[in-house]
Formats: structure tokens, C-alpha cells, sequence
């Protein structure tokens, strides 16, 4: 009888893109992979630790692993099991905690899951190769990701992923163009090159390399119909790149770049390495080279000794910027970061108030750029469905697509005309 595990995770792209890969060699080991809520003789928990919220979060996974299953076994692992294991291999429950290096070996420590509880977690800080565990499909038929980075070199003051995930670590761009082939075979016909610092891709090679120049080859020398990048540095975005992206018809024009904060105090207490008057020359001259491409910025809203008057700031920067969607996210403090102990922290309820401030500047601004497609034909790569016979899809500038279709389309590019913008975003009909 196969033992049956289930995976469940916690955090970003990264974690999602490395719990997806453990499960496909789960069931190439002979593991039956079920749902979290079904009885399982294993459970993997990958964690999260970007703010104690989501230090609290893993450990109630954990706990209600426990309860679902009594007799099962837990696994942790992810970025909270990296900084912290002391924290988690006491837990009820919990047989054995690996780290984030660990992830690459995890089918042969399964076989040291014993009656006590063990720590298997090394110095990420000193790996030196992007060892990612390779993943030839996904659960959605759409976009399929390429993990062609790991690590973080920056320090940023609130942000202990530099301690979860190590310094930063490229894989080599001949093994990233093999594993793009590999996808686009497999029928995807988008993929999303991601990471934790992608912008920084290449540096740590021999000989050395940049994510401009992985763009180009993966461009050339696959037959991807789709390539859209994840989140990068807004220090590492060269015209060479946005030059690259507005010749290419393959190329998503779509950026998705952490601004943080539209205030300069507060950048700098941040350690970001950059002001906003860079940030700005820098936005205007991707728009003005890509005028309709999507720019999606993130923002920490009520970061330590933040004022009103810096708030304001922040807002009014974020107005002036031709940004097209915002992600927001009410700061939270990490312990093991040095924001965590900063003077002057903002209350819960100042940041929640901010924060829907400047969501509901974001949903302006999003709601200003999809009216600009209306009556257009946009290629949509379909994504599933919303209710019966509703398709949803996905356009190379990032926005949704509602539409009548079969259940056949999913996975395919489709021609779509805009109608109108609805609650729900922009409809159309395939053209």
C-alpha cells in the first residue's frame, strides 16, 4: 500500500514552485500525494517567515496538520524552519525539520523520519549553486515557472529572507533554457522566469551574466510564445532590458517592482538604495518606452516612525507615478530584523487605515489603465473557469479577462475582444 503524504505551503512563488516540485518526485517515488484535509501518513508543511504573522501562521498549519491527522507524521521546512527549527521540531506531531538547502535531498531524509524528533538544517549562508528541484508540470495548464534564481544579497532592514534563503544564486542559463524547452513541449504556452532576486541573475557566475542577456537567449533560442518576468529590483532594471522587452513580441510587457515606500526618510531607514526622484526617472522611462505595459508596484504601509507627513508623501508620489496596480502590504514586524526593533512602531489601527488608502488608490489606478483596452483585441491565455461556461484569462499586460468559452480553451491562447470593465474586471468575446 503507498504511503500517502500531503504538501501544503505558506509564502511566495519560490515555495509554491519548490512544494510543487517535492510532490511530482513524491509520486516518482511511489508516494500517493493527497489533499491536506484527507488522512495522511505524512504531512510537509512548507513555511513562511516574512513577518511573525506568518511565523504564527506556519505553526497553526502545523497544529491543525496534527489535529487532521493524529497519527501522522510532520515534516517542516521552507524559510521559518530555516531561521528557527528550534522553534517548530518541538511541536506536536513533528518528526523532523529540514532547511531550505535540504530541499534538494528531502525524499532521502524522509527515510530518517523516526520517533524523535530531528533537525536537519545547515548554514544556508554558505551554499554557493542555485540547486532548485526541477518541475515539468504544474496544477494549473497555463503558465508553467522557472526557478532560475534563489537567495538575496540586499539586507533590507524589515526582511529576514537574506537569513532564510542565503546569498544570492543564479542557475546557469544553459540549464534554465533546457528546463524553458522542456515546458513549452509540455504545451505551457506561457512561462514566468522567477525567484527571490532575479534582477541580481547572474552575477555570482562564471563567467558572469544578467537576466538581459537570459531574456534574449531564452527569446531566441526556444520556441516560448510567452515570457513574462517576476518581480525585480528597481535598481536592476537597465534600458537595455526595457529596450529588449519593447522589440519583442514574446517578451510580456508587464513589470512588477517594490517601491516600498514614496518617501525618502523612509527608504532610507528601510536600506533601500535608492530615492524617489531614481524611482521616478526610472518608472517614466519604462513608460515612456512601453506605454501600455502594466506596472505593478508593492508598498509597506506603516513602516516604523512612518508620519502622517510621510504617509502623504508616499501617497502623493504613488499618484504622480503611471503605475497601473499596487500591492500593498501593512507592515508587520519580523523579529531577527532590525525594524523589528526600531522606535516609534505605528499602531494597528494607523496602518490599517493607511492601508486602505492606498488600496483603494491602487484599485483607481488599475481600474483607469484596463478602461485604455476597451474595444481592443487582446491575446488571452485562458486560465479556468469562473461559473459555467465563463472562462478567465490572463493578457500579456497582466489583467484579467472574463469570457464565454468551453472548458477545452484552458491552457490555450486565445484572441479576445474587450466589451466592457465590469466589478470583476475587463469581458470580452473571442474574436
Amino acid at each position: 500500500m503507498k504511503t500517502r503524504v500531503s504538501v501544503t505551503t505558506l509564502g511566495c512563488k519560490t515555495n509554491q514552485y519548490e512544494s510543487a516540485a517535492m510532490e511530482e518526485r513524491l509520486v516518482g517515488a511511489g508516494y500517493e500525494v493527497v489533499p491536506f484535509d484527507d488522512a495522511a501518513d505524512l504531512v510537509i508543511v512548507n513555511t513562511c517567515t516574512v513577518t511573525a504573522a506568518t511565523d504564527r501562521q506556519s505553526r497553526n498549519l502545523i497544529r491543525r496538520a496534527r489535529r487532521l491527522n493524529p497519527g501522522a507524521r510532520i515534516v517542516v521546512t521552507g524559510c521559518y524552519a530555516q531561521v528557527a527549527p528550534d522553534k517548530l521540531v518541538n511541536l506536536p506531531g513533528v518528526a523532523l525539520v529540514i532547511g531550505n538547502a535540504e530541499k534538494k535531498e528531502f525524499l532521502d531524509l524522509l527515510h530518517d523520519v523516526a520517533d524523535t524528533p530531528q533537525i536537519k538544517v545547515s548554514d544556508i549562508g554558505r551554499a554557493r549553486e542555485a540547486v532548485p528541484l526541477r518541475l515539468s508540470r504544474f496544477s494549473e495548464r497555463s503558465r508553467a515557472f522557472v526557478q532560475i534564481q534563489n537567495g538575496c544579497d540586499a539586507y533590507c532592514s524589515y526582511c529576514i529572507i537574506p537569513h532564510a534563503r542565503g546569498r544570492s544564486r543564479s542557475l546557469p542559463p544553459d540549464e534554465a533554457l533546457a528546463q524553458v524547452r522542456r515546458l513549452v513541449e509540455s504545451g505551457y504556452p506561457e512561462i514566468v522566469l522567477t525567484g527571490i532576486h532575479i534582477g541580481g541573475y547572474g552575477a555570482d557566475l562564471s563567467p558572469a551574466c544578467s537576466l538581459r542577456e537570459l531574456v534574449a537567449r531564452i527569446q531566441d533560442e526556444t520556441p516560448v510564445r510567452r515570457l513574462r518576468l517576476g518581480s525585480i529590483e528597481p535598481t536592476e532594471i537597465p534600458a537595455a532590458l526595457v529596450n529588449l522587452m519593447a522589440e519583442s513580441a514574446v517578451i510580456c510587457p508587464h513589470f512588477h517592482i517594490p517601491l516600498q515606500s514614496g518617501d525618502d526618510q523612509v527608504l532610507r531607514r528601510m536600506n533601500r538604495i535608492y530615492d524617489t526622484e531614481f524611482f521616478r526617472r526610472m518608472i517614466e522611462g519604462i513608460h515612456n518606452r512601453l506605454p501600455e505595459a502594466a506596472i505593478g508596484l508593492d508598498v509597506i504601509v506603516g513602516f516604523p516612525g512612518e508620519t502622517e507627513q510621510e504617509f502623504a508623501n508616499t501617497l502623493r508620489f504613488i499618484e504622480s507615478l503611471p503605475a497601473t496596480h499596487l500591492h500593498v502590504f501593512p507592515f508587520s514586524k519580523r523579529p531577527g530584523t532590525p525594524a523589528a526593533t526600531m522606535p516609534d512602531q505605528v499602531p494597528g489601527e494607523i496602518i490599517k487605515e493607511r492601508s486602505a488608502r492606498v488600496r483603494a488608490l491602487g484599485e483607481e489606478k488599475t481600474h483607469a489603465y484596463a478602461q485604455r483596452f476597451i474595444g481592443r483585441e487582446l491575446e488571452v491565455v485562458v486560465e479556468g473557469g469562473v461559473s459555467a461556461g465563463v472562462r478567465k484569462g490572463l493578457t500579456r499586460n497582466y489583467l484579467q479577462v472574463f469570457f464565454p468559452g468551453s472548458a477545452e480553451l484552458v491552457g490555450r491562447a486565445v484572441r479576445v475582444r474587450i466589451t466592457e470593465l465590469s466589478p470583476r474586471g475587463l469581458e470580452g468575446k473571442i474574436g
